[in-house]
């Protein structure tokens, strides 16, 4: 079962506000653990508001772990931990240095302190102090590998190949090491968690590391965050939740994955590195197309080792919908909205499905003589989807459906995403598709219509926009978006849109919001039985 965890940004001494706003957040949310980044405590500390801590007046409401940040700790929290004492209930300190395994499995290296330069060799011999040497990173490394790196400096160059930009100013605000960059390249931690001291959040897209071998499949993919102090001025966001799933491994790059910003230009050009740059462009973003073709690749992953094939004794079996004679419909994993978010009209799942052809080939077009008949199934699971939600929503939903299509891709399938009709009737959906497109400097989308796709011998990517008003009747259009290696397309930017269009923002990376088997299980079910006068495979 997957951990469900809270990180918060510097407390800087406002522990009692925060640990009352936690209180509440777990009490609906129900949080396995919490983690402080950056500074508990502040150098002006209230000492009536620490005595209070340090008598149990002050409650914490869950297993609540920090690490010492660029603050030293106050004398009498030093006092408590070197009596091998934890400071209150739920409080508990990691060590400068350490390698943490908690009640849920969850593996927590953490690396407190900032970088003192004047050591020169050897590691610090105590734990409290808020410095690190390079030796103690260098000596943690030998962890191996850890589900959450917690550090109080930044990986030099995190933001690096990043679409997530960092301005000049913010560079020169926040304080990194080459050492941490080097210990988070070493270990490949699921989520790098650091802070600043200036008012800002930072979340980098996810990124993936080599392979430890030429013949390992193993992709490791690490997402780098740093919160904001709690309480800033600026409402920066302070407080990031998500799930981790126990021993789980990554099976494809997530979408919109870039490669790390710790590999050097020979890593790159090592056969593993090819290997998940060639998983990237079938399930994440688009890299520099250029430069992909001229370093080594290793060949797509085949029937047996993708997760959209049937043959794959490996695929979650659990999550399909329906079975045609071309395509099948599966529930998407971490789908964007929530099993609830159109639950007042009417839809008790969340709705977001994939339609995926059975053949495994990365454009319809490239299906020859199968291409017309399995779009035509396609198509027809669209529309019975569309059919569906407007009934079932009494047409207060309409429907979102895109595909991208590209010639170096792994297994084509679509998208499709419940909307609130008034949005679609609004022309905000379309706004939303061609703003951000404009936004990011993409071509224009344009009105048109492409059919299958038979005839198409370019890359793109295309968007169905329905509603069916009881009054006014049906309404649709396709807007498409020609795909070349003039510029680098997100394999995230649909998702990035609906995100932004129905207000969750918080539900963009799938694996944020990754549901347990018995949940999804749930939601399929549920699907199944609403789907079912539509369903044309019963």
């Amino acid at each position: 079962m997957a951990a469900k965890i809270i990180v918060l940004g510097s407390l800087n001494g406002s522990f009692e506000t925060a640990f009352k706003k936690l209180a509440a957040l777990h009490a609906k949310q129900d949080f396995a653990f919490a983690i402080i980044t950056g500074n508990l405590f502040s150098l002006e500390q209230d000492d009536e508001a620490l005595t209070r801590l340090l008598q149990g007046q002050v409650t914490v409401p869950l297993t609540t772990y920090f690490t010492v940040g660029t603050s030293p700790l106050p004398q009498r929290v030093l006092d408590r931990l070197q009596g091998d004492e934890d400071i209150c209930e739920n409080l508990h300190y990691l060590g400068k240095r350490s390698v943490t395994k908690t009640s849920d499995g969850i593996r927590i290296v953490a690396l407190g302190g900032a970088l003192d330069t004047t050591i020169v060799g050897g590691q610090s011999k105590e734990q409290y102090m808020p410095l690190h040497t390079a030796d103690d990173a260098k000596a943690l490394r030998g962890a191996n590998s850890t589900d959450i790196l917690l550090t109080a400096l930044w990986p030099d160059q995190v933001w690096k190949n990043s679409n997530a930009p960092l301005s000049p100013d913010h560079q020169a605000s926040v304080a990194s090491s080459a050492e941490v960059a080097m210990l988070c390249a070493a270990l490949k931690p699921r989520y790098h968690f650091a802070t600043s001291s200036s008012e800002f959040f930072y979340e980098r897209e996810p990124f993936f590391h080599p392979p430890p071998s030429t013949d390992s499949d193993a992709i490791a993919i690490t997402r780098f965050l740093s919160l904001a102090p709690y309480g800033n001025t600026a409402k920066a966001k302070a407080l990031y939740a998500f799930n981790l799933q126990v021993g789980e491994t990554a099976t494809a790059v997530p979408q919109g994955s870039t490669v790390s910003p710790f590999m050097t230009r020979s890593a790159l050009g090592k056969r593993g590195a090819g290997a998940a740059d060639q998983r990237a462009d079938g399930h994440g973003r688009d890299g520099d197309n250029r430069r992909r073709r001229k370093a080594p690749r290793s060949p797509p992953p085949g029937p047996d080792r993708c997760f959209f094939c049937l043959s794959n004794a490996n695929l979650d079996t659990h999550m399909i919908c329906s079975i045609g004679e071309d395509a099948y419909v599966t529930t998407a994993k971490g789908p964007l909205p929530a099993s609830d978010t159109f639950a007042e009209q009417g839809i008790a799942f969340p709705g977001h499905q994939l339609i995926i052809p059975l053949s495994h080939e990365p454009t319809i077009r490239a299906m020859a003589a199968d291409a017309e008949k399995t779009y035509a199934e396609m198509a027809r699971f669209k529309e019975a989807l569309q059919a569906m939600v407007s009934a079932q929503s009494k047409h207060s939903l309409g429907a979102v459906t895109w595909e991208i299509s590209r010639q170096g891709g792994i297994h084509t399938h679509w998208q499709f995403l419940p909307v609130p009709a008034e949005l679609l009737r609004k022309g905000l959906v379309e706004a939303g598709f061609k703003v951000e497109a404009e936004n990011r400097k993409y071509p224009a989308l344009e009105d048109t219509s492409l059919g299958s796709g038979v005839s198409e011998t370019s890359d793109f990517f295309r968007v169905w926009l329905w509603s069916d008003d009881s009054d006014t009747g049906i309404q649709g259009k396709e807007l498409v978006m020609r795909l070349d290696d003039s510029f680098r397309f997100d394999l995230q930017f649909a998702r990035k849109v609906m995100a932004k269009l129905l207000g969750l923002e918080q539900r963009l990376y799938w694996q944020d919001v990754v549901q347990s088997v018995t949940e999804e299980t749930a939601d399929v079910e549920k699907f199944k039985e609403t789907f079912k006068p539509w369903d044309f495979t019963v």
